[in-house]
């Protein structure tokens, strides 16, 4: 109707005769002024005084504003007279409440839009909160804080204001390697062991044979300096040696992490080696013997002290037992999942799940062990590498 400009000062012409004014029929004479109920002839608020006025809604050939400006009451300073009844051609003037409807009508649609606009963008607003939230970094200490790279290559984590993505359990484009969430090493996995889903995240399946395996491209962990190795299992194995985690692929491993039987039955065990020939004589063992193994979920922690020279083993946050060691010898070759070198031949097919592979280069104490079982390790330490999380 108007764009905030002050009408022209002019006297507008009226309608031509027989025309209502402003597109507008001729209809029955108003019957009240300006709006607010009172009966016309009234001289009170705003009403029209005797005498022809101009008409208020007859644009000029100039293309004036509405509403023109008219002469003001001089009884009334500051108020604009209208025509009425009492006044010559009043029944001529536009239908002013078909108007004012029209005008609430054109204002109900324009905040209809502004209302539909502005909802619309609170639900592309909300959405993508949602997928801020849903690739926000799950759970607690045990691998919330790890995101999923698009690099084709095994890189380390970035943070999850930059990547927020679901997580990945491989590299993108090879589902066979292992996206390693910390580090730079990725873990190839054999024909027969497998990525299934465990909860919302994922694991890697191994049937117990001779493919069950995965290999990083080189050594993970350097065993002449104090680390932890750790992982979540789970062994459907009945019986002999199922190795978790191992390195080396030379004549001999250097540390083992898994099952075994012990004193004839089945026991969770943290093994090194501290000679070159995998002789019995330079092995030092850590088990955890009367433990329910056979599909049991089960945290798993092996460190090494280099400063007190002793190894430990931690079976859901508690520790199971330590034994002093002159040194780990480092082997030859890389880290392994699902089995295990001894004697130049490999040994201990995993049968069963893992997921959750961390390691540190740090000896966790028993509170850390604790800790860490609990989702509650705090200051929590930044894993040197990192497979699977959950």
């Amino acid at each position: 109707m108007t764009d905030g400009t002050y009408p022209p000062s002019s006297p507008q012409p009226e309608p031509a005769p027989g025309n209502g004014g402003y597109g507008f029929p001729p209809g029955p004479p108003v019957q009240h002024g300006y709006g607010y109920g009172y009966p016309a002839g009234n001289d009170g608020y705003g009403y029209p005084q005797p005498g022809p006025q101009p008409n208020p809604y007859q644009q000029d050939a100039g293309g004036g504003q509405w509403p023109p400006a008219a002469d003001p009451d001089p009884a009334l300073p500051g108020f604009t007279r209208l025509a009425g009844p009492d006044i010559p051609g009043a029944a001529e003037q536009p239908d002013w409440e078909a108007m004012a409807d029209r005008s609430a009508a054109a204002r109900r649609k324009k905040k209809r839009r502004v209302l539909v606009g502005g909802a619309t963008a609170l639900v592309l607003l909300a959405g993508g909160g949602t997928f801020f939230l849903m690739s926000g970094r799950g759970d607690t200490e045990d691998g919330a804080n790890a995101q999923p790279s698009t690099s084709t290559s095994a890189t380390p984590e970035p943070e999850a204001s930059k990547s927020p993505q679901a997580y990945t359990a491989t590299v993108a484009g090879d589902d066979t390697l292992l996206r390693d969430s910390y580090g730079q090493t990725g873990i190839r996995l054999g024909p027969d062991l497998k990525i299934a889903p465990v909860g919302k995240r994922f694991q890697v399946v191994g049937k117990g044979n001779s493919n069950s395996w995965g290999q990083s491209a080189e050594p993970v962990v350097d065993v002449t300096k104090s680390f932890t190795v750790t992982a979540r299992v789970y062994s459907s194995a009945t019986k002999g040696s199922r190795i978790a985690i191992s390195q080396g692929d030379g004549e001999s491993y250097s540390f083992e992490l898994g099952v075994n039987e012990v004193n004839g039955k089945q026991a969770w065990i943290f093994r090194v080696q501290t000679g070159d020939k995998g002789a019995e004589a330079t092995t030092r063992t850590v088990a955890a013997e009367g433990l329910t193994i056979l599909k049991t979920p089960t945290l798993l922690m092996a460190t090494y002290d280099a400063e007190k020279k002793a190894i430990a083993l931690y079976v859901d946050g508690k520790k199971a037992g330590e034994t002093p060691v002159p040194e780990i010898w480092q082997g030859p070759g890389p880290m392994q999942l699902g089995r295990s070198r001894h004697h130049n031949i490999w040994t201990g097919p995993w049968q069963g799940g893992l997921h959750n592979i961390k390691v540190y280069d740090s000896a966790f104490t028993e509170e850390q062990a604790a800790g860490y079982k609990e989702g509650k390790l705090s200051p929590a330490p930044k894993p040197a590498h990192a497979w699977l999380l959950t």
